[in-house]
């Protein structure tokens, strides 16, 4: 969500593999499916009195789809990353721009179910969840989902949710990441000032074997200081306290045979004035991700897939995406470079990053993403095509009758392979 007052502001080349015939985890559309929306929609984006939402077309991507020898070859699942804007932020007031219809909890909620459930995908990563033990967690189980929900920290009421289609997939393990676990590996003595990088950090891990030998390697990362209304700015306890969180997960995929993926989902702090809190997030991020992967790797004896998908309130080509498809930024900490995972994009390494995925009036660019490490056994075959600022459905900015959130889903549809 990004709203001037409080705003949210928050490659690779695929290798041609030989086509295979797949089997997908659950019976759907196909992928090509057509651009499915409402006449009313269609002709009118502000001005309908009822909410009718578009769903967008998977397209197929270089190098993906095709038919060929057995059916047993591959698995496809297909994945959407949604930021679905918390109902405790919707307020006329920060939506002048909205019509207020569309605004109101019943149309939203009912806009959002229905946009999931057409967008007919197996796994959802959700961001700015509220209402879910009351509306989404019965809502997607009537659909078929499971769920796992991490609420963010302190008093706010949203938070991070992971949906998955339990007859793809099974649930394995999971963890949660509170980026407020940053605030105790800061050392007494820390000072920190907006033009130099000083702020050691030590480990406070609580018994948690996931935050474990994290104090070393985090122990030259810094924050800058920054005007902010709660404590000193300076004082890095201060800043990096901003209640985000994240959620970690390894799934088997049951269909045709059995293979792991680690699927990641996360909300970075959305001020853009706080670059570097969203950098040492990022940071903190990847070594927890990192941690993961080992665990589910050597507990399972697997090589598991990995996709890290959310809201990094960050835009193509910043620090924090360059941290995050690089292992590298402009004051990168040597330290950390031995836990640096091979991300790249989905979308920059097939058709490049969409113009945007949060549109209002005073701010619209690409804000959510989904990264994946590749692998041979793991490509992208088909992503979820996105609308230009010429579309008639976007004209005069997010939420609106066709859009009930501020942000787009994203999403694309992945292939594995046999090793």
């Amino acid at each position: 969500m990004v709203i001037i007052g409080r705003t949210t502001t928050l490659a690779l080349v695929i290798p041609r593999l030989p086509l295979l015939s797949t089997i997908s985890c659950s019976p759907r559309l196909s992928v090509s499916s057509k651009l499915r929306m409402s006449t009313s929609a269609s002709t009118n984006t502000g001005g309908s009195g009822k909410s009718a939402p578009v769903i967008r077309e998977f397209v197929s991507v270089e190098g993906g789809g095709g038919n060929a020898r057995d059916k047993a070859d591959a698995i496809r699942f297909r994945l959407v990353s949604y930021n679905i804007l918390a109902q405790v932020y919707v307020k006329s007031s920060l939506f002048p721009h909205s019509p207020s219809p569309c605004l109101r909890w019943k149309a939203r909620s009912q806009a959002i179910l229905t946009l999931l459930k057409d967008l007919g995908a197996d796994f959802y990563s959700l961001q700015e969840v509220d209402e879910f033990d009351s509306f989404y967690k019965t809502s997607m189980e009537d659909l078929g989902y499971s769920s796992i929900y991490v609420q963010r920290s302190g008093q706010k009421r949203d938070g991070c949710g992971i949906f998955y289609n339990k007859n793809c997939a099974e649930l394995l393990l999971e963890e949660t990441i509170e980026y407020n676990d940053l605030v105790p590996l800061v050392h007494d003595e820390a000072y920190l000032s907006s033009d130099k990088q000083n702020a050691p950090l030590t480990n406070r891990n609580n018994g948690d074997s996931s935050k474990q030998d994290l104090s070393e390697k985090f122990s030259n990362l810094s924050v800058k200081s920054s005007p902010e209304n709660h404590g000193d700015p300076s004082d890095p306890r201060v800043r990096l306290k901003r209640d985000c969180v994240g959620i970690m997960t390894a799934f088997k995929l049951k269909h045709p045979f059995h293979h792991l993926i680690i699927l990641a989902n996360t909300h970075l702090y959305w001020d853009p004035e706080w670059a570097d809190v969203k950098l040492a997030q990022a940071k903190y991020l990847l070594a927890r991700l990192a941690q993961f992967k080992t665990l589910v790797t050597e507990r399972f004896e697997c090589t598991p897939s990995l996709i890290l998908t959310g809201d990094f309130n960050s835009t193509p080509g910043d620090k924090v995406y360059q941290y995050l498809i690089s292992g590298n930024s402009t004051s990168l900490d040597r330290c950390l470079e031995e836990l640096l995972l091979p991300l790249c994009s989905v979308y920059a390494s097939t058709r490049g990053e969409p113009s945007f995925t949060n549109c209002t009036p005073d701010f619209t660019d690409t804000l959510d993403y989904i990264f994946f490490s590749p692998s041979d056994c793991l490509k992208p075959v088909s992503i979820l095509q996105l609308p230009e600022l010429e579309s008639p459905d976007v004209a005069g900015a997010l939420p609106n009758y066709s859009h009930p959130s501020d942000h787009l889903p994203i999403g694309a549809e992945f292939e594995i392979t046999k090793d």
